[in-house]
């Protein structure tokens, strides 16, 4: 249904489009001004973080922010630095849990090894049920870091040898294709976009829990559904500042698989609310 649905979708209708929450600089392939956005929405982000609530004490050590906004550099993009994989497509599964931590975690084991690996959100969907996650019925990105670290001095496997498959399978994570470790991870305090641009700009990619609701002007701040990963931010030619994300829909959504999300208003769409970071 979803493909289907993509299929339909007039990308003319919506080559350039504004609005108060996202802006695009290439809309092609968006449902954004289509009145099937809701149920695109629906399809493509049910249950992804169906159990999120912004009240849950964060089990993640506490973002201690060490600069001021003005000592912090006016732009960031980590795909420039080597930092971020490729676009992947969660496809027909509430698994933007696993992608969003996934993405954090790959930059941070480039961070330190200087290798960019590509790592298994199929082994969180298999075998995370543990902590709380549910498969392609949803997760939270923080049960994902506990998982990952508990495995110590494991972690995920590889995406080439625990390849994806956008649906519920057995688990069978391999010790041996291991393709990064996480120690502990950092929450952000919730609401706090300057933590989150310090966290951006020294740190690296990190995960992001966001309303979905794109074309809502006033998408909620606390009632999430969507996992992304913060890649970057800036500050567009008009002079709007920007938050720089990745997603999880393919690289024909968006700006190729990316989109821009306001930042410095307040939360936006709780870009802020829910952001973490492993330590590996």
């Amino acid at each position: 249904p979803l493909h289907s649905l993509l299929a339909h979708i007039d990308s003319q209708a919506v080559h350039s489009c504004v609005l108060p929450n996202f802006f695009y600089t290439q809309c092609m392939s968006i449902v954004v001004l289509s009145q099937e956005n809701e149920e695109y929405r629906l399809i493509i982000s049910q249950r992804c973080l169906g159990s999120f609530n912004a009240s849950k004490p964060c089990g993640g050590s506490t973002f201690l922010p060490m600069l001021v906004d003005n000592d912090l550099p006016t732009t960031m993009d980590w795909r420039d630095k080597g930092y971020v994989t490729s676009i992947k497509d969660q496809k027909d599964c509430g698994s933007c849990w696993a992608f969003s931590p996934t993405g954090s975690l790959e930059g941070q084991h480039y961070r330190k090894t200087n290798k960019l690996v590509s790592l298994s959100e199929q082994q969180l969907v298999d075998c995370s049920s543990e902590f709380g996650n549910m498969g392609c019925m949803g997760g939270l990105m923080d049960q994902a870091f506990e998982y990952i670290k508990s495995l110590a001095p494991g972690g995920l496997d590889t995406e080439d040898s625990y390849a994806y498959h956008a649906e519920d399978k057995k688990c069978h994570y391999k010790p041996d294709s291991l393709g990064a470790t996480c120690t502990k991870y950092i929450d952000m305090t919730s609401g706090d976009e300057s933590a989150l641009q310090q966290a951006v700009a020294t740190v690296g990619p990190v995960s992001v829990a966001i309303d979905a609701a794109i074309d809502a002007p006033d998408c909620s701040s606390d009632q999430m559904d969507h996992g992304v990963l913060a890649v970057g931010y800036g500050t567009s030619d008009d002079g709007q500042d920007y938050w720089l994300v990745k997603n999880s829909w393919g690289f024909d959504w968006g700006d190729k698989g990316y989109i821009m999300m306001s930042r410095n208003k307040h939360n936006k769409c709780g870009i802020a609310t829910a952001s973490s970071y492993p330590l590996v």
